[in-house]
């Protein structure tokens, strides 16, 4: 658990998430503020990441990918990142890498490894479909396959990452809010399902229309039949009212329910 809040200046990174497989660090879910520092306590390397991937493209997701590139010289294998296409105005996974790290972007020093360059490091992006229901299968190693939907997150494109590690699945829902009720589906049978505690049980409005409430998280998981429900992303909204959440979480599913906090890690 490299952050466990919303990006909120309250002393919680924005989540961001890593996948461990014998003591090494396999998958970084989300590079959001705060993360690259989380990194360096974590006794994490860099060299040793098989993807990056993004939920969303907005800065609270993806803000401190340019810090993980600055401190990453050692790394002598590709690295593939891999998040939403865009639409409506909201950049595309490539298009925001080539905004920050290309030859005419913010961090124009790194533009090299954007580059191909056969056998040496370089930063290979891939645009995620972000509508429709297709699950899309891309992306597999010796050690680890990855899979992506899309989900609903207001009008900003986002997807879902389901991680198969080591034996063990991992599923990554960032922030939703259930309209295509896909996530379920998508989630079934995993043993640990990631999922966004953004807004209370009695929130109205808006924010419905972009985050799931605690007792929708209870029913995704209890019809996913998850081994273990994990709640990151804490926001402000929701902190301090967790014993009301849990209740209207558990009213649906019983299961292991853990409330991240920063720097946190579960073995699976």
């Amino acid at each position: 658990m490299l952050g466990s809040g919303d990006g909120t200046l309250n002393g919680r990174g924005a989540a961001s998430y890593l996948v461990w497989l014998d003591d090494s660090a396999r998958l970084l879910v989300d590079p959001a503020p705060g993360s690259s520092v989380r990194f360096g306590e974590a006794k994490a390397n860099f060299a040793d990441l098989d993807a990056i991937v993004f939920t969303n493209a907005s800065a609270t997701r993806t803000a401190d990918l340019p810090a993980f590139i600055a401190g990453s010289e050692e790394r002598e294998r590709r690295l593939p990142v891999l998040g939403p296409a865009g639409r409506d105005g909201h950049p595309a996974t490539s298009e925001l890498v080539q905004r920050l790290l290309g030859q005419d972007g913010a961090y124009a020093e790194f533009a090299g490894h954007l580059a191909s360059r056969s056998g040496a490091y370089r930063i290979d992006v891939e645009d995620i479909a972000a509508v429709g229901t297709r699950r899309w299968t891309g992306f597999g190693s010796p050690r680890m396959s990855l899979s992506a939907i899309p989900v609903h997150h207001g009008g900003a494109p986002s997807i879902a990452w389901r991680a198969q590690v080591g034996g063990k699945t991992v599923v990554f829902t960032g922030n939703f809010s259930n309209r295509n009720d896909a996530v379920w589906r998508f989630a079934r049978g995993a043993d640990a399902l990631v999922i966004h505690h953004v807004i209370p049980e009695g929130a109205r409005g808006a924010v419905r229309e972009r985050h799931v409430t605690p007792s929708q998280i209870g029913r995704i998981a209890l019809r996913a039949e998850v081994g273990t429900v994990l709640l990151g992303h804490r926001a402000p909204r929701t902190l301090g009212l967790e014993s009301v959440s849990r209740a209207a979480l558990e009213a649906h599913y019983t299961g292991p329910l853990l409330f991240a906090n920063e720097l946190e890690c579960w073995g699976l």
